[in-house]
């Protein structure tokens, strides 16, 4: 039976969010628990606790390296796909989905490659020296985390372009699957058999593994894009501008990743210089602590994100078919939504900071744990809906087909404001510093999209969104 996505462009803009949006945050929520929910069991072992959570900080970055590259291809396939069904052109959409699984497939196991090959000096750069036992469990997640990066990044890369195929309740299925067995096998690896750091990355894995099939039966069973065996062929033309659509993706986690590395390194520079966390027994706090509030960060994104990435088809088709007033009507609900989504995270964080922190095995450890866990939480996220504002606002520009508007914005909050502050502010105000970077680079960043907000209202209400 041949389907159709022309209701894109007629169904009500809520239902429509109801149908592609729901089921993206709740791919994207699960998703983010595959390392949140190893973090969770490993500080509530009293073998592992606060130098495993470390250890868990020091790794996570890596994954998003993968899911960086992962989120380019799938989500620039996913824009790409949406843009040529709203012009009729499905050929090219066909052609996108093969070059996409091909790129996947690829690069996932170069990175793993590197991985193995150059894992000691990783570990390193990213903080894991801060104690040998955090290095030595950095070490062993590492090692079969990297095992399952070709299984991850096929799995996420092809989430989004499920949904562009009309079926986002699959793509939620899928990675819900994974993460299930995750959620079940993490307790048996860790208390039952003890393998500690290894028992979390090869429970990870296998839900990896068990996301990645369903994604390949999937592939060969797609509703409205069907590629066929000529689309696996790479094609230049088409494969350079999926990956443009999806740059503003990977620069969003890949610049992510150099914040978080920056942090890593000053937390360990300045912890070994505070009074406190420069004895050894307590010096891999801060990492893990701060490590914490970016999980819990990341589910907020998370929730935010996928509002935002799950409407890129809605945006996309209605884009490609002019309809402008359904686009700017989509815009001004995204904003709302995020904004609310925000302040619901701000109350979290500001007021109950010391919940949040039990959930991570707070109760085994010092008080200085638990002390400085409370200042990070209600400092580092003082300005989340500042934060939830700027990445629907990213997203959005994306889905436009505004790369170069999108990218800068995501590079300029990242990059230069967020690795520069993480590096600067640290100086004048030592561990805190670290954490003022993030409030402080939200409302600079604020500044810009605000001006990227009303420019694209105007256009959406003229003659219609210009290529940037």
């Amino acid at each position: 039976m041949e389907h159709s996505n022309q209701y894109l462009g007629t169904e009500p803009i809520g239902k429509l969010m109801q149908q592609y949006a729901l089921p993206c945050v709740i791919s994207l929520l699960v998703g983010a628990l595959y390392n949140i929910v190893d973090q969770i069991f490993i500080a509530n072992a009293s073998y592992l606790g606060s130098y495993g959570n470390a250890a868990n900080t020091v790794v996570f970055p890596l994954t998003v390296v993968a899911l960086a590259i992962a989120v380019m291809i799938g989500d620039g396939c996913c824009a790409f796909v949406s843009i040529s069904l709203g012009k009729g052109n499905k050929q090219q959409a066909k052609n996108s989905v093969g070059n996409a699984v091909i790129m996947s497939v690829v690069s996932s196991l170069v990175l793993a490659a590197v991985y193995l090959a150059f894992q000691t000096q990783i570990i390193s750069m990213f903080g894991g020296t801060v104690n040998e036992e955090t290095f030595s469990h950095s070490k062993e997640y590492f090692f079969y985390i990297s095992l399952g990066i070709p299984f991850y990044m096929f799995g996420q890369s092809m989430n989004p372009i499920i949904r562009a195929d009309g079926n986002p309740k699959f793509a939620m299925a899928s990675t819900l699957a994974g993460a299930l067995i995750n959620i079940i096998l993490d307790p048996v690896f860790i208390f039952l058999f003890r393998w500690g750091m290894m028992g979390a990355a090869v429970a990870t894995v296998i839900g990896q593994v068990v996301t990645a099939i369903l994604a390949v039966w999937y592939l060969f069973h797609m509703r409205i894009i069907r590629p066929e065996k000529q689309d696996f062929k790479i094609n230049r033309t088409v494969s350079t501008k999926t990956l443009i659509l999806g740059i503003t993706s990977f620069l969003s986690q890949i610049s992510l990743v150099a914040a978080m590395a920056a942090i890593n390194n000053m937390l360990r520079k300045y912890g070994a210089a505070d009074e406190i966390f420069g004895q050894p027994q307590y010096a891999q706090i801060p990492m893990a602590v701060v490590g914490i509030v970016m999980k819990f960060f990341q589910i907020v994104i998370s929730i935010v994100v996928g509002i935002a990435a799950g409407c890129i088809p809605i945006v996309g088709f209605n884009m490609g078919a002019e309809k402008k007033d359904r686009v700017r009507q989509l815009f001004s609900i995204l904003l709302g939504m995020e904004a609310a989504v925000g302040a619901i995270a701000f109350i979290l964080a500001e007021f109950f900071p010391r919940q949040l922190i039990l959930i991570f095995g707070a109760a085994n450890e010092s008080t200085y744990y638990t002390e400085f866990a409370v200042r990070a939480f209600r400092i580092y996220l003082c300005m989340v809906v500042l934060a939830c504002i700027n990445k629907v606002c990213f997203i959005f520009l994306q889905a436009l087909g505004k790369a170069a508007a999108s990218t800068a914005l995501s590079m300029v909050r990242e990059v230069v404001f967020g690795v520069g502050f993480a590096l600067i502010l640290p100086i004048f105000f030592g561990l805190d510093g670290v954490l003022y970077s993030m409030p402080v680079s939200d409302i600079l960043t604020f500044v810009a999209a605000l001006f990227l907000i009303l420019r694209t209202y105007r256009e959406l209400n003229t003659r219609g969104v210009e290529k940037v």
